[in-house]
């Protein structure tokens, strides 16, 4: 029981199983709407959540990151300021964002309408001021690694929004709008919950100041960049696809694959959510040798875990494509020629490669690096671009945009690893003895404390 308690408190575990919470239930709910939407429909409904995802990362990568390290070091007085200049150009820079989809909806109405991107630029605007507050709320508690609150928020808002899927899934009330609509309520809902509680920093917003808006806005200005191409590296392989003849129909079917990556990328997303302010105070402290270790625990630890994910996925493709989204998707479709289960594959080699790509990404951010970071991730993001572009409008594959997807993140790796060397001196082979050791003492601890209560 003792062994239980010690897991369940731990910071990995409570944020590993709020991501996986939250993938479980957007994977379920992706499933049904597969199942239940048209092809063109559900092609749809991916741009108007791709569009959503690649807008956030530039709001909230302005300031996120940078909340995040100097939280870390702040004394009470700062602390208060600083979260109220995350709430302060939150909301500034939601209001921009907003009034610029406005603009271009008004301006060019007919030509949105007549796109798969009618429902980002027509719902996108309001979602963006309804889903401020917990957003604020998630990063304020990730600073202060606060990963129990962070599952409850990310809880209703997700458990929500799934009961509304499942729901209609059955009864077929809703027409995709009305999907849309749905999803504004229970954003509002978890919002609401965020400012009563306390935890989204809205009330400190008059105490931001010059010179806390300045240290964010000085980080962001790298960390935005950073942010958005990552996201981009994400979104580019579909929206590029959207924009080429390949049509709707091959957004949605390179969705599935892109779908199942993210349950690769659960334990990822984790761990780095625990690294980040460990390695960011260890920096703010100059325990070098600290960050350096902290570096080879979780890139060794990851690398070993993916590894057997990537096995798993590879083998396991078929079965996989088969719970997403059904038998339709298991043979090559007959409109576009393009066989999702080949691509799932290709996927499973470059999730082997996520881990050293992100760590040295978070490493680099962490020691206050972050204009080298975004210099990373810029030329990623180039290679990535001109490698969907080959693919699509030369050999006209889903399969070697996925493949693409490989080249840059092995382009990313290098130029990471070279940087972070140049900061910390890392000797390479610590990474996978330092992986090794973390399961060794995460299994002796459990023995251990099982021996001890027996």
């Amino acid at each position: 029981m003792k062994t239980f308690k010690a897991i369940v408190r731990e910071d990995n575990f409570l944020s590993l199983t709020g991501n996986l919470v939250i993938a479980v239930l957007g994977i379920a709910g992706f499933a049904l709407l597969a199942r239940s939407l048209s092809l063109e429909v559900f092609g749809k409904w991916v741009l108007f959540i791709t569009g959503g995802s690649f807008v956030e990362m530039f709001r909230f990568g302005i300031t996120n990151n940078g909340l995040i390290r100097f939280l870390s070091g702040a004394d009470a007085s700062s602390r208060i300021e600083l979260i109220g200049s995350n709430a302060l150009i939150g909301l500034l820079a939601t209001l921009a964002i907003a009034i610029i989809l406005v603009v271009c909806y008004v301006l060019f109405n007919h030509e949105i309408n007549n796109s798969g991107y009618h429902l980002f630029f027509k719902w996108y605007p309001l979602l963006a001021f309804l889903n401020l507050p917990w957003n604020n709320a998630l990063v304020v508690l990730q600073a202060d690694r606060e990963y129990g609150k962070i599952l409850l928020l990310k809880s209703v808002n997700s458990g929500l929004f799934f009961l509304v899927i499942l729901t209609n899934f059955f009864l077929e009330l809703l027409t995709l709008d009305q999907l849309v609509i749905a999803m504004l309520i229970i954003n509002t809902l978890t919002s609401f919950i965020s400012i009563v509680l306390g935890w989204d920093g809205t009330k400190n917003i008059f105490k931001a100041n010059k010179k806390t808006n300045k240290t964010l806005l000085n980080f962001g200005k790298y960390t935005t960049f950073t942010l958005i191409g990552t996201n981009l590296l994400r979104s580019a392989d579909t929206i590029i696809i959207s924009l080429s003849p390949l049509g709707s129909s091959a957004v949605a079917l390179y969705s599935i694959p892109l779908k199942l990556t993210e349950l690769q990328q659960i334990p990822l997303r984790s761990f780095v959510a625990t690294a980040f302010p460990k390695m960011s105070k260890a920096s703010v402290q100059g325990k070098v040798e600290e960050v350096r270790d902290l570096f080879y625990t979780y890139s060794g630890a990851l690398t070993y875990l993916f590894a057997g994910l990537s096995v798993f996925t590879f083998v396991f493709a078929e079965f996989f494509v088969l719970l997403i989204s059904g038998k339709q998707y298991l043979e090559t479709d007959p409109q576009t020629g393009f066989n999702v289960v080949n691509i799932v594959r290709v996927f499973s080699i470059y999730g082997l490669l996520l881990p050293i790509d992100r760590m040295t990404g978070i490493g680099l951010d962490s020691i206050n690096k972050p204009k080298i970071n975004a210099i990373k991730v810029f030329v990623m993001v180039m290679a990535n671009i001109i490698g969907d572009c080959i693919a699509i409008f030369i050999f006209q594959s889903l399969l070697l945009v996925a493949v693409a997807s490989i080249l840059f993140t092995l382009v990313g790796i290098c130029m990471g690893m070279y940087f972070l060397d140049k900061e910390l001196t890392l000797n390479y082979k610590e990474i996978f003895s330092s992986g090794i050791n973390f399961y060794k003492t995460l299994i002796q601890k459990v023995t251990n404390t099982n021996l001890k209560e027996s």
